[in-house]
């Protein structure tokens, strides 16, 4: 009998056959239907999941190539749910926001599966399959159907991540022969004493930080991202941004601090740096864009810098509070979430205003809260979403990153704040220069929401104010998980 989490995985793959097998008139009709599906089956795995139970839940166990150590192993944990609940959501909202083929509509649904896979599989070979099955179709969406200089960003995107993931092959490859397993609650168990000893350690944690550093991306391994958000279209950038930069988070909580904790600590300093550097100099980069696309792009790094900066900073030292240390933890997985949700729905924003005038940059516009106040309004409680404004889901998790971060590394967390002082100037200049001034000629036919739009939107901005309010209902699917964390770096 198929598992609820191997149906799952499985219902973006059957979508896929019935596009081609049924050969509908309207795909993206059958690409949603299929992922109310999947949406359906991920609120059924929330209502079965025990908020009071520690470690993984719902777990499948095959045999799949023993002579490996290669298992079907799939389970989910509290930050395990939330991945899939957020994919379940973004996926929706990047069909609606985007005209589409059967093409399209097959590659989306593959991509979708693989992050569910990615999110649940808890041994390498299985959790890398998916991984690397997820980038193939991103590869193809932005090759096919991107816009101007689509090869180019095609390519950088396949290069970074593709020598990324050798890296990591290659150090899980190293693990495997010193420690004869692939899985990852066994291989957590050996890094509570030391995974690895020596350069063969040194050398596996490269590669695996490598790989999930380009992921996320992070500093300096980020040239690749403002290329392929500004080239792919905007239900590709929706699932990239919302979904895919998460695979690497996710990857540096699963697998790099519980296996590496020693090795983290020593580095602390250096990951810390590299966190800020992401925080501050993709601000300061957003501030100069004039292009929205490539502005909001720059943004999206600078808002996962703040997780990281919570993950590593609660790595670098141990004598830090419980308290501290669950808040930090709490406010990364929340931040996790919302950035998914907002950064999704700003480039939502940015696609409706491109298909009405043709153009994105900051300069096209002028006037538009005279001719569109809906579209204004609701852009602009996205934008203060992002920006984290109280009220709004994205003002949580970002207090409880700087709560728990500064008690344990003020100097650092101190000059990433500044990032929030350039973020508020980069989206007060945009707000001026979008929705303030004259009306240009080009903008005098721009029009309003219209109600296929205004049920897009209006759920989603719900979802922000709703989080922003009462964020307990997100909280409580991972505290157990968090509190299981806390303890393992304390």
């Amino acid at each position: 009998m198929v598992g609820l989490i191997t149906a799952l995985i499985l219902i973006p793959l059957v979508g896929v056959i019935a596009l081609y097998i049924g050969r509908p008139r309207n795909a993206r009709a059958v690409a949603l239907m299929f992922n109310a599906l999947s949406a359906f089956y991920a609120l059924m795995m929330w209502q079965k999941f025990d908020i009071a139970a520690a470690g993984l839940q719902l777990v499948e166990r095959h045999t799949w190539i023993p002579a490996i150590g290669a298992e079907y192993l799939v389970g989910i944990d509290g930050l395990s749910l939330l991945l899939v609940l957020l994919t379940s959501l973004v996926f929706p909202f990047a069909f609606f926001a985007q005209r589409a083929d059967r093409g399209f509509c097959a590659l989306m649904l593959i991509m979708q599966s693989a992050l569910y896979g990615t999110f649940t599989a808890q041994n390498f070979v299985l959790w890398f399959l998916f991984y690397e099955m997820s980038l193939v179709p991103a590869f193809l969406l932005i090759k096919i159907w991107g816009g101007e200089k689509r090869d180019r960003a095609a390519t950088k995107f396949f290069l970074y991540t593709f020598l990324g993931s050798v890296a990591m092959l290659l150090a899980f490859l190293g693990i495997y022969f010193a420690r004869g397993t692939f899985d990852f609650a066994a291989l957590a168990d050996f890094g509570k004493h030391g995974l690895l000893h020596g350069n063969l350690a040194w050398w596996a944690f490269a590669g695996i930080f490598l790989g999930l550093a380009v992921k996320v991306p992070l500093f300096p391994f980020h040239t690749w991202l403002p290329d392929a958000y500004e080239t792919a279209p905007t239900g590709v950038s929706m699932v990239l941004t919302g979904v895919l930069s998460k695979m690497g988070v996710y990857g540096f909580v699963r697998l790099l601090v519980p296996l590496f904790p020693n090795e983290i600590k020593i580095l602390a300093p250096w990951l810390l740096g590299l966190a800020v550097c992401s925080i501050v100099f993709a601000a300061l980069a957003a501030w100069a864009q004039s292009d929205l696309k490539r502005m909001v792009a720059y943004l999206s790094i600078n808002h996962l810098g703040y997780c990281l900066l919570g993950l590593f900073a609660l790595s670098a030292r141990s004598t830090s509070s419980l308290v501290d240390m669950q808040a930090a933890l709490s406010g990364v997985f929340l931040q996790i979430f919302n950035h998914g949700i907002t950064a999704a729905a700003l480039f939502y924003f940015v696609g409706l205003l491109e298909e009405r005038r043709g153009r994105r940059g900051i300069n096209d516009f002028g006037g538009l809260m005279q001719r569109a106040p809906l579209l204004c309004g609701w852009m602009s409680v996205a934008m203060f979403s992002s920006l984290g404004l109280p009220g709004l889901n994205g003002f949580v998790g970002e207090f409880l990153i700087f709560k728990g971060s500064f008690a344990v590394a003020a100097s650092f967390t101190a000059v990433a704040a500044l990032g929030l002082l350039v973020t508020a100037i980069v989206f007060m200049r945009a707000m001026q220069s979008l929705f303030s001034g004259p009306v240009p000629e080009s903008c005098n036919a721009f029009t309003d929401l219209i109600r296929s739009e205004k049920y897009v939107v209006v759920p989603v901005t719900l979802l922000m104010f709703a989080i922003g309010i009462a964020p307990q209902f997100v909280l409580n699917i991972f505290n157990t998980a968090v509190i299981e964390m806390a303890r393992l770096l304390a």
